[in-house]
């Protein structure tokens, strides 16, 4: 009734070892069309608010045991996504491979000049120092495993599979990385979409071996991580005129993970009839995201039932279709 696309083949293997599941019919209960809307509420855990200041990623970091570290949370890119802003500190680091490679803040004499810039106790010199433990930290760690893998005579993976190397070994390496994010973009094909080639499937080989790779770096840690793949939309059922699909509203989330009760797909299906679609263009949603995002947070990161309110504010119904998602 369903399968992977042939570009997924890479992910096959996690699907066979029912370490692999997906949860159909799932997304954003607001009716958004905008990508800065309905992106901006699957980010901050608030359908339909605008006024959310921080990241529900962020809120339940808050959730989790004290540490001195500044690495608890790791972002790669250029600057910290909604997701994961907020109060709590986290760690970010470039993309590519300009991750590795020393910038002007590296030089002892622009770092002790910043230093002494910032040597005060007030929020933006605790940042400032924050940041450059966090930095220290990784690029030590990520200089160590680059070696490693160069030692063994592994070639670093290319476009998105560096980054998800990356992450993986860093999360392997240090226990201290409870929470990593990795933003991968280009998934809007309005049109020259493709079938089994084109362009959609140009997109999901490299996401399949990305992900691939994250689960391999990851090593033993795999077996105690879960991996999530979102997208703040769907896309419409049928196609338009350009051969491609517009913004739609169901889509379908991916968890790949050593203790994910996998091969299985989650979710109510409502079915593709044209009574069944939303506003009659598009799959309708019967699990609200929320609830797969609070099932991983209360049964995998053993946040409290108490604290599940202030992660996800507003919300308190659509889990039953998830509850046994996990090991």
């Amino acid at each position: 009734y369903f399968g992977l696309h042939p570009s997924l083949r890479p992910l096959m293997p996690y699907w066979e070892s029912g370490q692999l599941a997906f949860v159909h019919a799932s997304g954003s209960p607001d009716g958004s069309r905008s990508h800065f809307e309905a992106q901006d509420y699957m980010e901050t855990g608030t359908p339909g608010q605008h006024n959310t200041r921080d990241g529900w990623m962020n809120r339940l970091q808050g959730r989790l045991p004290p540490s001195e570290s500044p690495v608890q949370a790791l972002t790669l890119g250029e600057s910290i996504p909604r997701i994961l802003s907020g109060r709590q500190v986290v760690a970010n680091m470039p993309t590519g491979r300009d991750a590795a490679r020393p910038t002007l803040i590296d030089q002892p004499k622009i770092s002790q000049a910043y230093g002494a810039m910032y040597a005060g106790n007030d929020a933006l010199g605790k940042a400032y120092r924050d940041g450059i433990a966090a930095r220290k930290e990784l690029m030590a760690e990520l200089s160590s495993s680059e070696q490693r893998m160069a030692n063994n005579g592994a070639p670093l993976p290319n476009g998105m599979a560096i980054d998800a190397a990356r992450l993986g070994r860093l999360m392997r390496g240090d226990p201290k990385i409870r929470l990593g994010f990795l933003a991968v973009g280009g998934w809007d094909t309005h049109a020259n979409q493709g079938n089994g080639a084109g362009q959609l499937a140009g997109r999901l080989a490299p996401l399949a071996t990305g992900l691939a790779t994250l689960a391999q770096e990851l090593g033993p840690a795999f077996n105690d991580t879960v991996i999530v793949v979102i997208s703040e939309f769907g896309r419409t059922f049928r196609e338009n005129g350009n051969g491609g699909t517009d913004h739609g509203h169901g889509n379908v989330m991916w968890l790949l993970g050593g203790n994910v009760r996998g091969r299985t797909i989650y979710g109510q299906w409502p079915g593709l009839n044209k009574t069944e679609l939303n506003e009659g263009r598009d799959l309708a949603i019967t699990t609200d995201f929320r609830a797969v995002m609070s099932t991983l947070a209360e049964k995998h990161m053993r946040i409290p039932d108490s604290a599940l309110q202030q992660i996800f504010p507003q919300y308190t119904t659509g889990m039953q279709h998830v509850s046994n998602i996990l090991l």
